[in-house]
């Protein structure tokens, strides 16, 4: 098949298949993939093509209460990771990979390294997670002291730090903030290291958290990054420094949850509530 037929199966599955914008796109880079890196042929751009619709999705956001209920149905490592993304307006992979150094208990911030457009940007940590945490950093600190003695292998590093500073996988305050409990390979080296925890585990403990709690929107992990943006707006927060403790690029994005930080939509009160008082 040349550009046309390709051009004519993509718009197919927009316009008769009616899949989504994701599975259309999907579809367009495996194309891609197999004329360039197989076949050896450069398909030319495909301007033909039928785009198929994306939609603009409202933010799932819960009331207070409804994350207090969720917490509430979580502990240990589950519950200080949710907590952060709550807390903090952390997205999952963030929290997972910060490292002991990137949380600093007595200034109350959190230094968020390499987030989503490998920018760094520093949130704030919950002075009621300053307690939990110096607990769970003692623990901690205890087992990095008996790996150490019995040799160990260290945590996971970059490949640019690993190669150039290679033993900082063996300090503490390179050490991951969220371990997981058994070693895995290094991609890189070929060797054991220790990674931080799965993202599943976390996923699956929210998951059944917000079952627990009776919560029936489809709630997740991300959930908790929306209530803190809503919350702090609805709490009176500037838009803009919402945006910086998101690290959101533009502040259009944030602007989003303007739609969904009043009490009823846009904060409207409904004419039936005012059927009765006489205005």
């Amino acid at each position: 098949m040349g550009a046309a037929e390709v051009e004519a199966f993509l718009t197919h599955l927009a316009v008769d298949q009616r899949v989504s914008a994701a599975t259309q796109n999907q579809g367009l880079h495996a194309l891609l993939f197999l004329y360039r890196q197989v076949l050896g042929v450069d398909l030319s751009w495909l301007e033909n093509i039928t785009r198929a619709s994306k939609p603009k999705r409202l933010p799932v956001v819960l009331s207070r209460m409804e994350v207090r209920a969720v917490l509430a149905e979580l502990d240990g490592v589950p519950w200080l990771v949710a907590s952060l993304l709550y807390g903090g307006g952390l997205r999952l992979t963030e929290a997972l990979r910060l490292r002991v150094n990137d949380l600093h208990l007595d200034c109350g911030e959190i230094v968020v390294r390499g987030g989503k457009g490998a920018k760094d940007r520093v949130t704030v940590l919950p002075a009621v997670l300053v307690s939990p945490f110096r607990a769970h950093l003692a623990k901690l600190n205890a087992r990095f002291g008996r790996e150490r003695r019995r040799g160990a292998p260290g945590a996971s590093l970059p490949l640019t730090l690993s190669h150039k500073y290679p033993a900082r996988a063996q300090q503490w305050g390179w050490q991951y903030l969220f371990p997981a409990d058994s070693l895995c390979t290094d991609p890189y080296s070929g060797g054991a290291v220790r990674h931080h925890v799965h993202e599943r585990v976390i996923q699956r403990a929210v998951k059944t958290a917000v079952h627990k709690a009776g919560i029936a929107q489809p709630a997740s992990c991300h959930t908790f990054r929306h209530c803190f943006a809503t919350h702090l707006l609805q709490s009176g927060c500037d838009i803009r420094t919402v945006q910086e403790l998101l690290g959101h690029a533009d502040v259009r994005t944030t602007m989003i949850y303007t739609h969904v930080t009043g009490k009823g939509a846009m904060g409207v009160m409904s004419p039936l509530d005012r059927s009765g008082d006489g205005t």
